[in-house]
């Protein structure tokens, strides 16, 4: 099954070549812009991500199917309600999973390749995990509200698309209302940020009111810092996709207690015994 986010894919690279060049017509000195292996990198982390993807995503298929032929009832997509139903459950679907991917550090280990990059343009939006397996539990639950499986597919795919958009310095804030409401130019770079105040903040897809309600909303302040507290320096692909299953590992293996074992895993990012122990 060839999702629907593929076809958008020339679009994608079109529009990165695009900003680029703006860049090149209309430097700004507060704007990072690009640089050419940074941007090769973020497309081969986008190039990686749908191939392994693709066998993963038949999986995930058979799985909705499975508990949406168990649902109690089965909503139709022939009714207005049911694609808002989809919306709204989606949306949130994807806060609780992008949510869990930042505090939960063998999660963060998959996730951490969208953050690897110290620049903030269109081509970030393409640098993405190598181990899709971990988002199947945070969707399952829409199938077993009844919602058909290739809506679901449907919803995540307009939901990546918008995203995509989030990825510039290019546009500033928006008008309040659309600020108020929905993920924007300016909230996603908030998210990018490695700077204290913006750290694990602003996880929504499409709408911004998810933070707002579960407070992990941080407006735009403070100049953006892009990328990790600590960033890992590297081009190579395969370093960027699993640097931090690694990292993680090697501190699994020196820890001498189970807890701690644990903790390296299931804690959030940076979590040690001794910060445990000052708390």
């Amino acid at each position: 099954m060839i999702p629907a986010i593929v076809y958008a894919i020339p679009f994608f690279v079109l529009l990165v070549v695009v900003e680029a060049l703006s860049y090149r017509f209309r430097p700004d000195d507060d704007e990072l812009g690009y640089e050419l292996r940074d941007a090769l990198t973020s497309m081969s982390m986008g190039a990686g991500s749908q191939v392994i993807g693709l066998p993963w995503r038949v999986f995930a298929v058979l799985a909705y199917a499975a508990l949406y032929s168990l649902a109690p009832w089965q909503l139709s997509a022939s009714s207005g309600w049911t694609w808002v139903v989809l919306f709204f459950a989606d949306d949130l679907a994807y806060y609780a999973f992008h949510r869990a991917h930042h505090r939960v550090r063998v999660l963060w280990a998959g996730h951490v390749v969208h953050h690897s990059s110290i620049r903030f343009n269109l081509s970030t939006a393409l640098r993405q995990s190598w181990t899709p397996m971990t988002t199947l539990p945070f969707w399952l639950p829409l199938a077993v509200l009844g919602l058909p499986p290739w809506m679901i597919l449907l919803q995540q795919s307009i939901s990546l698309v918008y995203q995509f958009f989030l990825h510039t310095e290019r546009v500033d804030k928006l008008w309040r209302p659309i600020e108020w409401v929905f993920n924007t130019p300016s909230h996603h770079r908030v998210h990018h940020g490695s700077n204290n105040v913006y750290l694990d903040r602003n996880y929504g897809g499409i709408l911004i009111v998810w933070d707002r309600i579960f407070r992990t909303f941080e407006p735009e302040g403070e100049r953006v810092v892009y990328g990790l507290t600590k960033n890992i320096d590297t081009h190579n692909p395969v370093r960027v996709a699993f640097h931090e299953y690694a990292a993680a590992w090697q501190d699994v293996r020196e820890a001498p207690r189970w807890r701690d074992k644990a903790g390296h895993l299931f804690g959030p990012p940076g979590w040690s015994p001794e910060a445990r122990a000052e708390t």
